[in-house]
This record gives structure tokens, C-alpha cells and sequence, in this order.
């Protein structure tokens, strides 16, 4: 085989692997979030406090490193169930609260599902769509992580409900930054482990979800 077969033949290996990575990602995202559903029903049901969820969340935060310590084997695909699970359980409490706190909680909850679902859905197909190399946002976007982690922090002392809603928007947009990052990384091969993929559109969709809870209950919740 000369030189421009081989060059076709790699290519064409090159655009299977991606093609892989994709299908397998989004597949696992699909399970992970249902499955991360139903645990959060379930923690509704059984009325798990909030400081079990806070636990919860923690555990699910510790997962992580469990999960790239493991996700070349199939220990990684147990651990991504159990981080999905426990992350799940962690949101039944904070969606309890709102629910019970506001009249339209409901609502609140419905609208917050439904505008993460959207603002994934057009990133993330915008990236998948276009083609296009988002791998230039890296630096911001880990600089706008250290703004906002800062930022949490002194809103602990502050306190002020502007700057936390300023926040909160501030969240949305860099996770909104992190979906068109990762999913460019995975179709231009800069990330060829499903799992590890997974886990970042996961936690970008959790946190987009957690933030615009915290957006409309303030700005349309009624008491």
C-alpha cells in the first residue's frame, strides 16, 4: 500500500475511533442521568435530609477519582453508576427544598429541567454540527473557575443576593463554555476515553441544572 493509501486508510480509522467515542459517551450520559433521576426520586420519597445529601455530593465528588483512576477497565463504568447514583441522591433534597418553599416549586423545578435540557441539547449539537475546535476556550475557562470558586468563597461571608445570583449566571455560562469545550475535545480526538467524557458533560449538565434552580426560584419563585 503507498503512502496516500495509508494516509486514507488512517483517516478513515481516525474518524471511526471518534465516531466510537461519541455514540458510547452519549449513550452512557443518557443512562447515568436517568439513573441519577431515579435516585433522586427515591432520596424524595424517603425524605433524605440535607445534610445526607450534602454527604451524598461529597461522595459523588470523591468518585471522580475514582473514576479516572479506573476508566480504562470496567471498574470505570461501576464507578461512573455509583457517582451518578449518589449525585442523583444529593439533587432529591435540594429539589425538595424548593419545592416545599415555594408555591410555584413545581414549576421552578420543570423550568430549570427543561432550560438545562435545552442549553445542552444547542451547545452540544452546535459543536457535534459545526465541527468546530472549541480547544482556545481551555484557558479561560479554567480562569473563569478559579473567579467563581473565589467568588463562593467570599459570598460565604458576604452574603449578598445580587452577587450570589451574579454567580450563578457566572456558573452557567462557563459550564455552558465546558459542554462546547468537551464535546469538541471528544470529535476533534483530544479525548478518546468515554468514560472520562461522560463525567465532564455530567457534572457540566448537574451544575447548569443546580444554578438555574437557584436563578428562577429568585427571580420567579412565589412564596
Amino acid at each position: 500500500m503507498n503512502e496516500v493509501g495509508l494516509n486514507i486508510s488512517r483517516t478513515q480509522e481516525s474518524v471511526l475511533a471518534t465516531n466510537t467515542v461519541i455514540r458510547n459517551t452519549y449513550s452512557l450520559l443518557a443512562m447515568t442521568l436517568f439513573f441519577s433521576a431515579i435516585s433522586a426520586v427515591l432520596t424524595m420519597v424517603m425524605q433524605v435530609g440535607q445534610g445526607t445529601g450534602f454527604l451524598m455530593f461529597i461522595g459523588g465528588f470523591i468518585m471522580t477519582f475514582v473514576i479516572r483512576a479506573n476508566a480504562n477497565s470496567s471498574k470505570g463504568l461501576v464507578a461512573i453508576f455509583v457517582f451518578a447514583g449518589l449525585m442523583g441522591g444529593a439533587l432529591g433534597p435540594i429539589i425538595s427544598v424548593y419545592m416545599m418553599a415555594y408555591a410555584n416549586g413545581s414549576a421552578i423545578v420543570a423550568q430549570a429541567l427543561g432550560g438545562t435540557a435545552f442549553i445542552f441539547l444547542s451547545l452540544s449539537g452546535y459543536a457535534l454540527t459545526t465541527r468546530s475546535n472549541f480547544s482556545y476556550l481551555g484557558g479561560f475557562l479554567f480562569t473563569g473557575m478559579l473567579v467563581v470558586i473565589v467568588g463562593m468563597i467570599a459570598n460565604i461571608f458576604l452574603q449578598i443576593p445580587a452577587f450570589s445570583l451574579a454567580l450563578s449566571a457566572g456558573v452557567i455560562l462557563l459550564m455552558s463554555g465546558f459542554i462546547l469545550f468537551d464535546t469538541s475535545r471528544i470529535i476533534n480526538g483530544g479525548e478518546r476515553n468515554y468514560i472520562i467524557a461522560t463525567v465532564g458533560l455530567y457534572l457540566s449538565i448537574f451544575n447548569i441544572f443546580i444554578h438555574l434552580l437557584h436563578l428562577l426560584s429568585s427571580l420567579t419563585g412565589r412564596n
